[in-house]
C-alpha cells in the first residue's frame, strides 16, 4: 500500500491513555485533522487512522487494544519531547504533522508480528517482543523445537522472542543483535541460561524466518508458575504445558517519514 492511497482515508480514532493529561491535546489535534478532511470518530473499528497520543508504550497499547488491524494505518504522536522507536511525530511541533499530511512527506511502511499460542487457547499477537520467565526463584527448564526439530534443553532465566522493530529493546539490553524490518524474522534470545557439564545451550540469539515456528514445551516435573508478556503487557495462563510462536502473517502498516527510518532512530537513540 502507498501514501497516496491516503486520500482515501476520511476518519482518525485517537487512542489517548493518559485521559484528562491528553484532553487538551487531543482536541488540537481533532482541529487538526479537521483542516485535513479527516474526521475523529468515537470507535478504533470506524478508523482509517487509528493515532496513539504518547510514547512507545502508548503506540504498542494502540495496536493490542485495536486488534492488530491489518486495515488500516497507525500513526504515533509523542506528548513530550523524547525520542521513540514507533513514534514520528511529537505534538510541541504541531505544525511538522500538519504539514507531512498536505505534502504526502509519509510512507507507509509494514511491521511484521509474532503469533502466540499458549497450550491449546487462541492466538495471541505481538509487535515488539514476547517474554518468559519462571515467577520463583529457581531456574526454568524447557525444551525448545525448531519447527518439529528437538534443538536444545534449556534451563535459566528464561526465553525471550521478538520482531526486528522490539530488537532494540529487552532483546538488545540481554546481548541480542539488532535487526532490520526489512529481514522478516524473529530472533530468540536465552535469559541468564546454564550451561556447564550438565546443561548446553547454543548461548547466543537466532532469528527464524516464517517458515520455522519455534515450540516451548515446559517441563512438567516441577511447578514454574511461569510469568508471560506481550509487547508491555502481562498475560495470565494456568498450567502452561506448551507455547508455539510463529512469525505471522499479520501486519502492521504505519505512517513514517519519508527520512526518520529504523537505522535513523538507531543512530539518533544510540551512538
Amino acid at each position: 500500500m502507498g501514501v497516496k492511497s491516503l486520500i482515501n482515508y476520511k476518519t482518525i480514532y485517537f487512542f489517548a491513555p493518559h485521559g484528562d493529561e491528553t484532553k487538551e491535546i487531543k482536541q488540537d489535534l481533532s482541529k487538526l485533522f479537521d483542516r485535513l478532511d479527516i474526521h475523529t470518530v468515537e470507535s478504533d473499528k470506524e478508523a482509517d487512522i487509528i493515532a496513539s497520543i504518547g510514547g512507545d508504550g502508548a503506540f504498542l497499547q494502540a495496536v493490542r487494544r485495536s486488534n492488530f488491524r491489518d486495515d488500516c494505518v497507525y500513526l504515533g504522536i509523542a506528548a513530550d519531547s523524547n525520542r521513540h522507536f514507533y513514534v514520528d511525530f511529537h505534538y510541541q511541533d504541531i505544525q511538522a504533522l500538519e504539514e507531512a499530511f498536505q505534502k504526502d512527506d509519509m510512507d507507509v511502511r509494514r511491521y511484521p508480528t509474532i503469533e502466540v499460542k499458549v497450550n491449546d487457547n487462541n492466538p495471541s499477537y505481538c509487535l515488539n517482543e514476547f517474554t518468559l520467565r519462571s515467577s520463583i526463584v529457581k531456574t526454568l527448564k524447557m525444551d525448545i523445537y525448531i519447527s518439529d526439530f528437538f534443538f536444545e534443553h534449556f534451563n535459566g532465566d528464561g526465553i525471550l522472542v521478538s520482531t526486528p522493530t522490539g530488537s532494540t529493546g529487552y532483546n538488545k539490553s540481554v546481548g541480542g543483535a539488532v535487526v532490520d524490518p526489512l529481514i522478516e524474522s524473529m530472533q530468540v534470545t536465552e535469559l541468564g541460561s546454564v550451561n556447564n557439564n550438565t546443561y548446553r545451550t547454543l548461548g547466543t540469539s537466532f532469528l527464524l524466518n516464517r517458515q520455522r515456528p519455534l515450540t516451548l514445551l515446559i517441563d512438567k516435573n516441577t511447578d514454574y508458575y511461569p510469568v508471560m508478556s506481550l509487547d508491555n503487557e502481562a498475560i495470565s495462563v494456568q498450567n502452561t504445558e506448551k507455547v508455539e510462536l510463529r512469525l505471522s502473517k499479520k501486519h502492521i502498516q504505519t505512517l513514517k517519514l519519508k527520512d526518520n527510518t529504523f537505522w535513523h532512530k538507531t543512530q539518533r537513540n544510540f551512538l
